[in-house]
Parts: C-alpha cells; structure tokens; sequence
C-alpha cells in the first residue's frame, strides 16, 4: 500500500522542480486541495477546512448557478470580441447598473493585473502625463508596470522614477491616529507631497490608485475624509483617481457595493478582478466616456480572452446570485455578527491589537504589547498555522504580516463564524 505522505512530499518536490521558487504555498505544511463545495474545501485525504480566505469564490466554490452557466455557454460558442454578440453587451449592461454616474463604459479582460495596466494606459492618455501615486504597501498586480505600484511583494526590481508611494491612511499605527481629527487631512497632504515630488523630476501625474479597502496595507480604519481630500490634489494635478476593486468590490465590505462608495467618492477609473467571475478568468475596467475618449483617439484595445462569451456567462451569473440570493445584505448581517464576536474574544487575548474591516472583510491586527502596538508577524503566523490544522483557512496581511485576514467566499453564515471563533479560541488558548 502506497504512502500517503509520500505522494504529498512527492507533490512538493514537483511542485518545486517544474514551477520554480518564485511561487509560493501557504501554510508551514501545504494544503492539497482537490474539491471545493460552497465555504468549505477538501483535500486529497477526504478532511475538510472551511474557507476563510478566498474572495475569489465569491459566492462560494462551484456555485451551481455558475457552473451551468459556464457549461452552457461554453457547449454553444466561446470566441473573441471582435465579433459580434450579446452576451458581453449584456453583461456591461448589467455591470455600469450598479455604479453611479457617470461610470458608463465597460471593458474586459482576464486578470486584475491587466485591469490595472489598461487603467494606467487609459490614465496616461487622458491626462498626457506618466506619473502614479500608490500607497507603501500596496499590491495591484504582477506584471512589470504593475509590480511598479505592487510595493508589498520584495522584489529585486527598481522602481522607476514615475512611481511615488506614500503611506497607508492607518490611524492605528500610522503617522497620524484616531485621536487626531485632522488625520484625513494630514494623510491626503502625503498626495499633494507626492505630486510635487513627481513634478520636481520634471513628471506629469497620471493617476493616484488605491485598494478602496486598503487590504495588503493591513486593513486600516480609514478617516472617512481621506480619499475625498486626495481627490481633490489629484484633480487638481490634472490626473485621475483609480479605485481597485478586486478585494472590496461586489458587496464584500456588506454596507456598499463597491469599497468607494464607503468613503463617498466617485471615481474616474474602477478595476475589477478576483470575484468577478466566481474562480473564472474575468476582470473589466468601468469609466466614464469623457476620460475613455482621450484613450480611444490615441489607442486601440484588444483583448483575445477578455470579455468572450464563457467569461461574461460566469461573471453574469455571479451578479444574479449575488442579487437574488442578496449577497450584499447578508455581508452586511453576518460581517457585524462576526466582527462584534471577534472583539468580545479579543478582551481575552492581549495578542489581538484591533478588529477591523467591514462586512466580510474582517482583520486581526496581532501584536506583541497592546499598549505600544507592537506589530507580531511571527504570532500571527503561528496563529494562520495554528487555524489551517485545525481545519480553518485564513491569511494574513499587512506591511508586517501581522494582520489576520478574514475574507471567506459570501455565502458565509453565522454557524460558520461560530466555527472559526471556537477554533481561534482553541488556537489563542494553545
């Protein structure tokens, strides 16, 4: 009889030789996953973990609605754009619906990385200039353009002169705290410093762009004037402001559809990713006429998978069931639910700083001395361990890697919040 450890020792060592280091595995032992139903995944040994990280199942591992979707659709046609047909059209239809006005335009593409470079390229035609605004520990993506702006994965690369960070609107452990009325404002100033540094290199702003829910900078509570005050220097400077998506968007944060909308701004650009599609392949760019027409006279865009007919078949699908089974409400029910248990557990662990993020998009910050705020990676990681062997997956996040992240697919009910409250109880306690 074959050893099952074997087989597995035996994936990671593949895993190493055909993908290379650069990829990484959660977890200090990795999960070999193989299935996936609603909250929950299971791996190649038939155990069970519940699914308290991944956005990108939005409405939950293979949702049956979208999974005849995309069955269906892909038995009958599945090709580019450049022909016509209405199931992207419908789609866009159904898309710009849910944003304010004037956010009219839709365009598609595979991954939320190529959202974002098609965002810079639409910025930079409107506004004739190069430069971009990202915070310190921000990530928008992967590829080179990308990688520029993406400051919370260490690479080797040097960042262009073009590319300015500044710091993350964090009133718990930033330069300014939630005692300070003035925070929003002194955080937006950072903007005005970055645009004049960038017109001191002789660089005209192109867009300043953000995580609306400000995820990889470890969920921070954001001054509620904070982005409408950076607005104003962008616009100011000629450039335009980019609202990432891919982690708030799609009724995550429960209180609104989109992480923009919590901050009371409209912006030029919105990208959208991860969620969109329920696992497939889908992301899209949302913008209004005045700044795509600048785009349109100077480019032309195609994108071979974008916006074909399978993709726009799940990505439509997630949208009704986000409506019908209304997703957004029950974040919203749910997410209060599971933040006010988590701060009841937190006055018995020293180790948990706050409780943040909304909705289904909640944060542990984990810390080694409360009072001082003292960031504790390593105990967080123990803790991301601690819950992956007790049959929980989380993550963790932020620029010290300290920050629990808890941002499960929305179907989510409070019997599974139950569950990870007991389990992280049991792990604290351990």
């Amino acid at each position: 009889m074959s050893d099952p450890n074997s087989s597995y020792q035996d994936l990671i060592r593949r895993r190493a030789q055909l993908l290379g280091k650069a990829y990484r595995l959660f977890y200090s032992e990795p999960v070999h996953i193989v299935r996936g139903e609603g909250v929950w995944l299971f791996d190649a040994n038939g155990e069970q973990y519940l699914d308290v990280y991944n956005n990108v199942a939005h409405v939950g591992h293979c949702h049956p609605r979208v999974v005849s979707a995309l069955e269906r659709q892909i038995r009958t046609l599945n090709t580019h754009t450049r022909y016509v047909h209405e199931g992207v059209l419908d789609y866009a239809e159904k898309l710009v619906d849910r944003f304010p006005e004037p956010l009219r335009m839709a365009m598609f593409a595979c991954t939320g990385t190529e959202a974002n470079e098609l965002a810079l390229r639409i910025a930079r035609a409107f506004s004739g200039g190069t430069g971009v605004i990202a915070t310190e520990n921000a990530y928008h993506g992967n590829s080179w353009a990308i990688a520029q702006i993406s400051s919370s994965y260490v690479s080797h690369e040097a960042r262009e002169p073009n590319v300015v960070t500044v710091p993350a609107p964090d009133v718990y452990r930033g330069l300014y705290r939630e005692g300070d009325a003035e925070a929003g404002a002194k955080f937006a100033l950072h903007i005005a410093e970055a645009i004049a540094t960038l017109q001191a290199r002789g660089i005209q702003l192109a867009a300043f762009i953000a995580d609306t829910i400000f995820s990889s900078d470890g969920l921070p509570n954001v001054p509620q004037d904070y982005l409408r005050l950076a607005l104003e220097s962008v616009h100011d400077a000629g450039g335009v402001f980019i609202a990432d998506e891919v982690q708030p968007g799609f009724g995550r944060t429960g209180s609104t559809f989109w992480g923009f909308e919590r901050h009371g701004v409209v912006p030029d650009i919105v990208t959208m990713g991860k969620p969109m599609g329920n696992g497939h392949p889908v992301s899209g760019v949302v913008t209004n006429p005045e700044v795509l027409n600048e785009f349109e006279n100077k480019a032309r865009y195609f994108n071979t998978f974008g916006g074909n007919p399978v993709s726009c078949a799940a990505a439509n699908a997630v949208l009704d069931v986000i409506e019908e089974e209304s997703l957004q409400s029950h974040a919203a029910e749910v997410g209060h639910y599971f933040k006010s248990q988590l701060e009841s557990l937190a006055t018995g662990y020293d180790c948990i700083g706050e409780v943040r993020g909304s909705g289904l998009f909640l944060g542990l910050d984990i810390v080694s001395d409360r009072h001082n705020r003292t960031p504790d990676g390593r105990q967080a990681t123990r803790i991301v361990d601690g819950l992956r062997k007790r049959g929980v997956l989380v993550g963790s996040t932020g620029p010290h890697g300290n920050v629990i992240k808890l941002r499960p697919p929305m179907i989510f009910d409070r019997d599974h919040v139950d569950i990870v409250l007991q389990r992280l109880d049991e792990t604290l306690a351990g």
